[in-house]
């Protein structure tokens, strides 16, 4: 491949490990298949202008700031830790993709005597997110000894290594699960699209990351709606749609058959269950639901 062809590919950070399973199956759901080896670190995917690269999370922002990526995917907790300066494209976020919003928090044993962040004055935190958890402490004018950890943070206060850790959790069933408590939140994060700077300025890196961005906020978007369509008699057209929520207007076709119609709208799956029987009720027939694949406003 020439070095004008190569230029003009985009570099796609794929996040390695938590992230990585949405990922996939998120850029699937928008149009790209990308396909990971066991032991490979530079995955394929099915668009020829796109050369993705597998790297951690914790790293994508650093890696996109340099420019030796154009644009990753990643959380803001670890863009705002890397302290490097890149464009937030787009946030990314739905439970059923597993992409859910979530927290850093900081949390003692259950029998701990510590009940604020001030208790914490002269002892020891443990954390992978070092340097938001000194800003914070630094904020609430509270010295504290924070030291970087590899891992297993939750089993460190346990042991009784450290006083309190920070540490990341959507519901804190984990946090109680190893009898530790919230004492306080340090911040929170969702999933985002980085790009780089100078990426950001040339027109095609830019439109190909915006389209990236569009496919896959409509692909998220869409796992929580359905289409619902059915037929109604013309006389029970006003009634139908007075209890049809729709993104705007339910859109309502002549059938061949006289004096009736068929209605077709895109809802939020969740009313689904509780609006067939009244559809059925007020005269509708023929009730179709169907999955979608992307809804773009």
């Amino acid at each position: 491949m020439n070095k004008k062809a190569l230029d003009m590919r985009l570099k796609l950070g794929v996040p390695k490990g938590s992230l990585q399973e949405a990922t996939v199956r998120m850029f699937k759901k928008a149009g790209f298949t990308i396909n990971i080896g066991s032991r490979s670190y530079f995955p394929s995917i099915d668009d020829e202008e796109i050369s993705p690269f597998l790297l951690r999370a914790q790293e994508m922002a650093r890696y996109v700031a340099d420019g030796a990526l154009d644009c990753g995917i990643t959380g803001r907790d670890w863009t705002i830790e890397s302290g490097r300066d890149v464009v937030e494209v787009c946030e990314l976020i739905y439970g059923k993709q597993g992409l859910r919003p979530v927290r850093w928090v900081l949390a003692v044993p259950n029998d701990s005597k510590i009940k604020k962040p001030e208790d914490l004055k002269g002892k020891r935190v443990a954390t992978e997110l070092v340097s938001a958890t000194k800003g914070y402490f630094k904020k609430k004018k509270v010295s504290v000894d924070i030291e970087f950890s590899w891992g297993a943070t939750e089993a460190k206060v346990g042991a009784g290594l450290v006083d309190g850790i920070v540490e990341l959790t959507e519901t804190g069933a984990s946090l109680r699960a190893n009898n530790l408590r919230i004492v306080d939140t340090i911040c929170e994060s969702t999933t985002l699209i980085v790009a780089n700077k100078s990426s950001w300025k040339d027109s095609w890196k830019r439109e190909k990351i915006e389209n990236i961005a569009l496919l896959l906020q409509g692909a998220i978007l869409a796992e929580e709606k359905v289409g619902l369509k059915m037929n109604v008699e013309e006389k029970n057209v006003n009634k139908i749609i007075s209890i049809l929520p729709a993104i705007k207007n339910p859109t309502v076709s002549q059938l061949s058959k006289q004096g009736w119609c068929a209605i077709e709208t895109i809802i939020d799956e969740s009313v689904v269950r509780a609006l067939i029987p009244k559809l059925k009720q007020n005269g509708a027939q023929g009730i179709i639901e169907y999955p979608l694949n992307k809804v773009i406003y």
